[in-house]
């Protein structure tokens, strides 16, 4: 198969039978692993992160249980896609993996250039977007983001290349809301509705599998916030657009210790007229919630987590990081993606693999004590 199957996905988890019983998730079409590897950089343009290679961390990954590879094609100017590909290629070649054992997402709507850094990124748009009949300039929100379906095209076949497979399981709209602000509310969903009909479009020809949005704040603001996204109302267009069997199927946002609204904050309204934190609202839509930036960037980690999140998260005998995992992947994600460009971090983190989820009441309680959401 092309693409990641119900019986591969399962014939995968059972190589890990040592493993605790709810480490992995089945949505209905996918067994997923609770922590999943993604290979976002900040600040691509340092030096250090033009010779990183994910490629060892990634195979790693799916020698330990994870199978679940989260990445965008602007990441890293397209390196991160790429080197993912060759981690792939290297692995299927031996024998080690099948296709449709492995997870694969990516992301379009940011503007990826190419490694390396174009000496002019301004003339890189112009020759690929621009003359390419991709966009024209007004399509083109702070010369960084574009929804346009010729772009979206061209993202998602690039991405396939840059990932040597034929089919992209989940292919993400990423971060929409960066164009409000810029655009009107109306037009804004008008976009979001043309990209939903350009990806059932891609699920017909077999280049994707299911879509989604990968956003950071846009679902998780106060209603009245200017980059506020409603996920009623994307529903609406999905179901518009694709009929019942429409292929939106996934969402993904942050969730974390410091920044726990998807989880707490009733912000999204359902068809009951009343409003749900997000997490909820996508269980009652039937939409999978991945957890992106568990860690936040590492930002969590500017001191050391008290003794009670640890006996909470029943971590105790670990390191914050895995407190932070462990609270990531227990409130209802699908899975949690961490970031991880060593095999020796990977290898730290499956860890958790042994360690049962924690309670609902330890999250309410954690949530409750801790956090005011």
């Amino acid at each position: 198969m092309a693409h990641a199957t119900k019986e591969g996905t399962f014939g995968y988890l059972k190589k890990f039978g040592t493993y605790s019983k709810d480490f992995y998730r089945f949505n209905g079409e996918l067994f997923f692993p609770s922590l999943g590897i993604g290979t976002y950089k900040a600040e691509p343009y340092k030096e250090e992160n033009y010779i990183i290679n994910y490629g060892e961390a990634i195979k790693t990954a799916l020698r330990n249980g994870i199978h679940f590879i989260d990445t965008a094609i602007n990441y890293r100017y397209q390196m991160s896609e790429r080197e993912i590909g060759e981690a792939l290629s290297e692995m299927f070649a031996r024998g080690e993996i099948q296709r449709e054992e492995v997870i694969i997402a990516s992301k379009a709507g940011f503007i990826p250039l190419d490694f390396p850094f174009p000496q002019n990124p301004y003339g890189w748009i112009q020759e690929t977007l621009i003359k390419g009949n991709l966009a024209i300039k007004g399509e083109i929100v702070i010369d960084q983001h574009c929804m346009t379906p010729a772009y979206l095209r061209w993202s998602c076949e690039q991405s396939l290349k840059n990932l040597g497979v034929e089919t992209i399981d989940i292919f993400f709209l990423h971060n929409p809301e960066t164009q409000l602000g810029y655009v009107n509310r109306d037009l804004f969903y008008s976009r979001i509705e043309a990209a939903f009909e350009l990806f059932e479009t891609l699920r017909s020809e077999g280049k994707i599998v299911a879509y989604g949005i990968a956003s950071w704040n846009g679902f998780l603001y106060e209603e009245e916030h200017t980059e506020y996204i409603s996920l009623g109302k994307v529903m609406e267009i999905a179901r518009r657009i694709g009929g019942e069997d429409h292929g939106f199927k996934y969402l993904q946002s942050p969730f974390n210790m410091a920044k726990p609204h998807a989880y707490g904050y009733a912000n999204q309204r359902c068809e009951d007229g009343i409003y749900y934190p997000l997490m909820h609202a996508c269980a009652r839509f039937g939409l999978s919630y991945l957890a992106s930036s568990p860690l936040l960037q590492k930002n969590l980690f500017k001191r050391p987590f008290s003794a009670k999140i640890g006996k909470l998260m029943h971590t105790s005998e670990f390191t914050d990081v895995a407190s932070a995992l462990q609270f990531a992947r227990s409130a209802g994600a699908i899975t949690a993606i961490f970031g991880a460009v060593t095999p020796a971090h990977v290898i730290d983190n499956t860890i958790l693999a042994y360690v049962p989820n924690a309670s609902s009441e330890s999250m309410e309680r954690l949530m409750r004590e801790s956090y005011a959401v």
